[in-house]
Order: structure tokens, then C-alpha cells, then sequence
């Protein structure tokens, strides 16, 4: 795992630190994936994707998983009943318990405002000093800058380090993991067609997403195309001065 730069004016929290919940949003490609793992290191709580969150309901054949394996063997999309449900079942996992960051959820103002719902009932993270405010970054890159990065993507499909063929975030040798030597893989999605796919239905999500977070004054922005050590550091401030609200 690469190692997460911590500033001067951010010291590492301890296990017993309550930090809240933290959403992460971004275009595709944007870095949500590296920074979520820095974030979750520093701070000590989970990373918490709903693909993985899918994935593991599949393997485990929980009843959730069920609904939604038979829904996507005809060709259906999830809905947000189910999302929603799985999301829950999760964040009332004891690792949940301080905080987490939410990368890739929500995707959209229905499933934003089911989280500030779900939140409010089970009276989230209430310390002495009050309730923990959610803290949503959004990473902002161009279009142009993102193409690159996900042509260029490699996945390790052992360890799921990500590494980029033209970025400095290469592997030492092309195409084996750095860590265990597997042979590096390219996602499907990561195919130019599916690329153009992918940010437009971003760009239709997100923009009324970005919009609700900020006019309740919870949405901070970061330069997503500086490297990530800047990056990181500018998130830690985010989440520090929201956390302070």
C-alpha cells in the first residue's frame, strides 16, 4: 500500500477518535479508489464501496445477494430499495462504529437523502460535543485528464492495487504487481467505448448530487489532478474542518 502523507496540522487519529462519516465523490477515474485508501489508513476506519458490498452479499448468498443476483442475470439494474438495504446492513458493522468512508455511494439525490435519513434514526456518531457532521469531498478533474488515467489502469487481481501505464503510478516491471507478481489485469469497463458511457451517466448523477451537498454546506472541493500526497493532504483538511462544524 503506498504511503499515506500525513501534514503537520493533521495528526493521526487514535482507535478511539471518533471521525464520522465521510463520502467520497469523483468522475470515474477521478481517484476515489487511492485517496478512500489513504483516508481509511490515517484514519482507522473502513472503506466502504457498494460494489464490494455486492460482490460480498453474492459470495455469501445472503438473501440480499439473492434479490440481486437474480436481478442482474436478466439484465436489471439494482434498485435503490436494495442498495440502500445493503449500504445499512454494513454501516451497522462494529468497524463502522467511528466512522467510514463511502466511495461510490450515494450516486444519486434519492439515495443522498435516504443516507441523511438513515443517519439522523440510528443517531450516527453522536459524541459530547454534539452529532459528527458527514463530510462529502468531491475530487474534480478534467475529462481530459481522466481518459488517460483509465486507458492506462491496470488492477492487480490478487492484492487490488491499481497502478496506471501512463501515469508515474506504473509497475516496476509492465504488467506484474509490484507486491505479490501477479499478472496485472484491464477492466472491462476501462475500454474507451464504455469510458465515454460511463461519464456521461456521471455527469447526468452526480451534477443534482454535487448541487444538494452544497447547498447544505457539507460538499468541499479538492484538485483532483495534483499528485496524491497533495491530494491526500487537502482531504485530511476537509474532513478536520468539517468535523468541527
Amino acid at each position: 500500500m503506498e504511503p499515506v502523507a500525513t501534514p503537520v496540522s493533521v495528526v493521526k487519529k487514535s482507535a478511539e477518535d471518533v471521525i464520522g462519516p465521510i463520502v467520497l465523490l469523483g468522475a470515474p477515474g477521478a481517484g476515489k479508489g487511492t485517496q478512500a485508501k489513504r483516508l481509511s489508513e490515517h484514519y482507522g476506519i473502513p472503506q466502504i464501496s457498494t460494489g464490494d458490498i455486492l460482490r460480498d452479499n453474492l459470495r455469501r448468498g445472503t438473501a440480499l445477494g439473492r434479490q440481486a443476483g437474480g436481478l442482474m442475470e436478466r439484465g436489471e439494474l439494482v434498485p435503490d430499495e436494495l442498495v440502500c438495504r445493503m449500504v445499512a446492513d454494513r454501516l451497522a458493522q462494529p468497524d463502522c462504529a467511528r466512522g467510514f468512508i463511502l466511495d461510490g455511494f450515494p450516486r444519486t439525490v434519492r439515495q443522498a437523502m435516504w443516507l441523511d435519513k438513515y443517519l439522523a434514526e440510528n443517531q450516527f456518531f453522536e459524541t459530547e460535543n454534539g452529532r459528527k457532521q458527514l463530510v462529502v469531498i468531491q475530487l474534480v478533474v478534467e475529462y481530459n485528464k481522466i481518459l488517460p488515467r483509465l486507458t492506462g489502469r491496470r488492477t492487480c487481481p490478487t492484492c487490488g492495487r491499481i497502478y496506471n501505464a501512463n501515469t508515474s503510478q506504473r509497475s516496476k516491471v509492465e504488467g506484474v504487481c509490484d507486491i505479490d507478481g501477479s499478472a496485472l489485469v484491464t477492466r472491462k469497463d476501462d475500454r474507451d467505448e464504455v469510458i465515454i458511457e460511463r461519464l456521461k451517466n456521471y455527469e447526468a448523477q452526480t451534477v443534482p448530487l454535487v448541487t444538494y451537498y452544497a447547498e447544505r454546506g457539507r460538499l468541499s472541493e479538492v484538485n483532483g489532478a495534483t499528485d496524491l500526497d497533495s491530494i491526500t493532504t487537502e482531504a485530511f483538511k476537509a474532513i478536520e474542518h468539517g468535523n468541527s462544524l
